[in-house]
């Protein structure tokens, strides 16, 4: 042990001097990987002396040792950069050395714009945005402090870049040192602003500082960043420089200081940079005609930096024209006499239509532009829908997407709406085109009832122009597409549904065999794409038991090569396909992959249980006579259980286990299975005999040998009285009732409370009682009233949830005027209420009545109550009458008993009583009327 300290303190000291002293950038970037590691694993505990060792390099005065040192401390830095606040203090109590050290060096380099210099800036820029991009840590960076950086941003966002960088390719420029400086400025104050420098949008420890830093800062960066975005229109910035700096300006809209700042330039912002960053550019006609598959997939990638600066851009723009009442109308105006223009540059009115596109949302919630929207779409969409350039056609379709939502006045127009954006899909030469018609078609079809009636009658060649493109592209939005227009159109898609289905196995084969499969997430993300959409069809012909039997060979083939390979990802996909597949009815095919999929759980074991558990309770509830018939089959289902309570899978899997052993013994009664009782009993009562953390676990084990009480009570008291743990070696029985008493107001939700209830009544009515139920005598009635309360208002919240559903309003939106005057500020009014709330001392809440003072999740049901029971069923067991003709007969039978039950209740436990005899009797007439 010794040794192996000493040779770890060696190696740790060997790696932070190679890290200092390796000036190439591979293996460097490796060790300050293997860094990283290991300051997560031993800082600070086991590894203190690395603030002393990065400390001492800091403070030389030979800027050659800093940057080794700034890379270590980067490292330390990063690994907190996400833990909560109160994780923090080892991080900000070395930082409470490192910050004015790295403070005074960035300073002191400031005036030196060589590339080593400029390189440590950086890297000192780096350590300060991962210090409070997650978490401002106010004790460290007061006012004061702030404010030092603040001028240090301020300076590298303000100075010039050198005049030779002109000469390196643009493509390049982007990973110059310079500007990768300014970009990291950058990041940090739109990060200060947007997270912590905005009132009325910001934490409650934030308040004071956003109030500073409004008053203090916000105006004086926003004029350099004004200089940023004017270089910009000028000469050249790199596009994540510009991205920041308009993301910056966007907040700076909400608030009144730093509006009236911004207020003279934003037409120019508007027409002069941010219309150009919408239209279509000489990068994006090079890729449209060398790769227009990468020009699909970078269009539709949100994440990549091509589009970075344009999304930006629009966000700005979006902001502008909801908040303040001056952008909207110049914007639209200047768009406008551009469309106008029959001679204007077409990459102009690309512009244009983007601009008006983006503004869609707030232009149909405005009465004075909503209703010229259908008459701009008619002149100046329709046309250019017909265009010779694909580009344009492309942005008519995704106009056309983004004002699916209105109302069309006139029918014809929805009609031509409706046919070119077909005829854009089906005939179309041009891949982009082609994906963006189908999302128009498929927004028109969902928003407009009519376009529906008018692509029904097309839908074969639509559907199957769609599987084309989606072969081609593996674009997944198409994926979403398709399943959207398969619910639409469900009848209709029946008579291609074979097709479609095996369409789509063969082009999940084509992506997974593709050589830049194991690379790529963006093919992962398609094939998830797929197997959903096989999930949809299936879903949607789940009436159709001709077509789901020739589905089933289809998809089985698929699930059988994910298994096969094996390629986890997509389990759990498959896993749903299993289960669509068993809904209506089970094969014998399907019966043969319960084998198939013991195998995996044996191998992958717990981590997949629970998205097995729908298709393993199909498997009990769907086909019951098959599962009988077979022993093997329960004896698969029963070990995967009981390994998985025996194992270390986690309460949540714990969970399904148990239900599904309550599922399989309620779903079972009168079946014979009483073999299988015993097993069941204690595989769940030795769980409970070693830790439980949460409610739920418990009370669901219980549940089990509750349905076992409910299936047979002699065998249940039998098993019991026969089951030794190694802790005990008195029966369990007394152990189990006791554990059964103090938990009841633990058991939730519908299913959980009427289990509880019929076990209790039960319970009470046995003939031979063990002693203990004896002597909880005074605890069942009182414990069952409890839990009928709980369900008077479940039932009442699901029948109050349905009158909402049913009642709520469909009539359109009102114009909405969002637009706030040039001297206020933005105040996010929900984002304060809910800080108000939690700033609320305890105790200080409005007092509410008793009947009002429930938990809305011990009112919604438990997330195990989707796998239904006999008991859940309208024609099962009601347990007010169970109860009570329980109760009566124990009344007229055994007087001493009935006694020793009530005789402890209060009056206005009396009171309750009463009334579930009469909810009873009610329902039993009611029951009796709907026969």
């Amino acid at each position: 042990m010794y040794f192996t300290l000493c040779f770890l303190q060696c190696f740790k000291k060997r790696l932070l001097k190679c890290t200092w002293n390796t000036h190439f950038s591979p293996p460097r970037a490796q060790l300050t990987v293997c860094l990283r590691a290991i300051i997560k694993h031993d800082f600070p505990g086991r590894w203190t002396a690395i603030v002393d060792k990065i400390g001492f390099y800091l403070q030389s005065q030979n800027s050659a040792s800093w940057y080794g040192s700034l890379l270590s401390l980067y490292q330390l830095v990063k690994t907190y950069e996400y833990k909560k606040a109160e994780e923090r203090d080892p991080l900000l109590a070395a930082m409470q050395l490192f910050l004015p050290r790295i403070q005074q060096q960035v300073t002191q380099l400031l005036p030196d714009s060589t590339v080593f210099s400029v390189l440590i800036q950086k890297q000192i820029l780096k350590i300060f945005h991962a210090l409070v991009q997650y978490s401002l840590p106010l004790q460290l960076v007061n006012n004061h402090t702030m404010t030092q950086w603040m001028e240090i941003l301020r300076d590298v966002i303000d100075r010039g870049v050198p005049p030779e960088t002109l000469k390196v390719d643009e493509d390049d420029r982007p990973d110059l040192v310079w500007w990768k400086c300014k970009k990291w400025a950058l990041r940090i104050v739109t990060r200060l602003f947007e997270r912590y420098g905005s009132p009325g949008n910001v934490t409650k420890e934030y308040f004071e500082f956003a109030d500073f830093f409004l008053k203090t800062y916000a105006v004086g960066i926003q004029q350099v960043l004004l200089k940023v975005v004017d270089q910009h229109r000028q000469q050249y910035v790199t596009p994540h420089v510009l991205q920041q700096a308009l993301n910056y300006l966007n907040q700076g809209v909400s608030h009144s200081l730093t509006w009236k700042q911004m207020k003279p330039h934003i037409q120019t912002i508007c027409q002069e940079v941010i219309f150009p960053l919408m239209c279509y550019k000489d990068e994006d006609e090079k890729l449209w005609q060398e790769d227009p598959y990468e020009y699909i997939r970078m269009k539709f990638n949100a994440y990549d930096d091509h589009v970075f600066p344009t999304t930006a851009a629009q966000n700005l723009l979006c902001t502008a024209a909801r908040k303040r009442k001056e952008v909207l109308p110049k914007m639209m105006e200047f768009c406008h006499q551009i469309l106008m223009d029959p001679n204007v540059d077409p990459r102009k009115k690309d512009g244009a239509l983007h601009v008006i596109g983006s503004l869609a949302d707030i232009l149909l919630k405005k009465r004075i532009y909503k209703d010229q929207m259908e008459l701009m779409l008619q002149n100046y969409v329709f046309p250019l829908l017909n265009s010779n350039l694909g580009y344009l056609r492309a942005r008519s379709c995704w106009v056309l997407h983004s004002f699916s939502p209105l109302k069309f006045h006139n029918e014809l127009n929805l009609r031509n709406a409706v046919e070119l954006v077909k005829q854009n899909l089906i005939e179309d030469k041009e891949m982009p085109v082609k994906v963006e018609a189908a999302i128009a078609l498929q927004t028109l079809v969902s928003n407009q009832e009519q376009a529906k009636v008018y692509i029904k009658p097309l839908i074969r060649p639509v559907m199957q122009e769609l599987l084309n493109v989606i072969k081609v592209t593996e674009n997944d939005d198409l994926t979403n597409v398709i399943q959207k227009m398969i619910c639409e159109y469900s009848e209709e898609v029946a008579i291609i549904a074979i097709d479609m289905t095996q369409n789509l196995a063969e082009i999940f084969l084509k992506v997974l065999q593709s050589d830049e499969y194991e690379e790529s997430e963006d093919k992962t993300v398609m094939a998830l794409g797929i197997l959903s959409t096989i999930d949809t069809i299936l879903t949607v012909m789940e009436d159709h038991k001709e077509i789901t039997q020739q589905l089933e060979g289809i998809c089985l083939q698929v699930i059988g090569l994910v298994l096969q390979k094996p390629i986890i990802e997509f389990y759990e996909e498959i896993l749903s396909l299993a289960f669509s597949l068993t809904c209506p009815a089970i094969s014998p095919q399907m019966w043969q992959l319960l084998g198939v999929l013991y195998e995996v759980f044996q191998q992958d074991c717990f981590d997949y249980f629970t998205d097995m558990m729908p298709l393993l309770h199909n498997y009990v509830t769907v086909d019951t006579d098959m599962l009988l018939s077979n022993p093997k089959h329960l004896e698969v289902i029963y070990t995967m259980c009981k390994k998985v309570l025996t194992g270390d899978a986690g309460e949540d899997a714990e969970c399904h286990a148990a239900k599904l052993l309550e599922v399989i013994i309620l779903q079972c009664k009168g079946r014979g299975i009483d073999q299988c009782i015993p097993l069941f009993v204690e595989a769940v009562l030795e769980r409970l005999t070693r830790g439980v953390k949460s409610n739920e676990l418990r009370t669901m084990c219980l549940q089990v040998a509750i349905a076992a009480l409910y299936y047979n009570p002699t065998l249940l008291i039998h098993t019991l009285e026969n089951i030794r743990f190694p802790h005990s070696p008195e029966p369990i029985t007394a152990q189990f009732i006791n554990q059964w008493m103090n938990d009841t107001d633990c058991f939730l939700g519908l299913h959980d409370r009427k289990t509880c209830i019929i076990g209790l009544s039960i319970l009470m009515e046995l003939p031979n009682r063990p002693a203990v139920v004896e002597s909880v005598a005074a605890q069942i009635v009182p414990s069952i009233l409890l839990l009928f309360l709980g369900l008077k208002h479940v039932y009442a919240s699901r029948v109050l949830a349905k009158q909402e559903s049913f009642t709520r309003s469909t009539a359109a939106e009102e114009e909405e005027n969002e637009e706030i005057p040039s001297d206020e500020d933005e105040v996010n009014e929900s984002k304060q209420m809910i800080l108000q709330q939690h700033s609320t001392p305890a105790g200080q809440d409005d007092e509410d009545d008793d009947d009002d003072d429930w938990d809305e999740d011990v009112l919604e049901g438990t997330a195990l109550e989707e796998y239904g029971t006999p008991l859940d069923y309208d024609s099962g067991l009601d347990e007010y009458q169970f109860f009570t003709a329980a109760l009566l007969k124990i009344q007229s039978t055994d007087a001493a008993w009935y006694q020793s039950l009530t005789a402890p209740l209060s009056d206005d436990q009396k009171k309750q009583l009463q009334e579930i005899y009469t909810l009873s009797q009610q329902r039993k007439n009611s029951s009796v009327k709907g026969q």
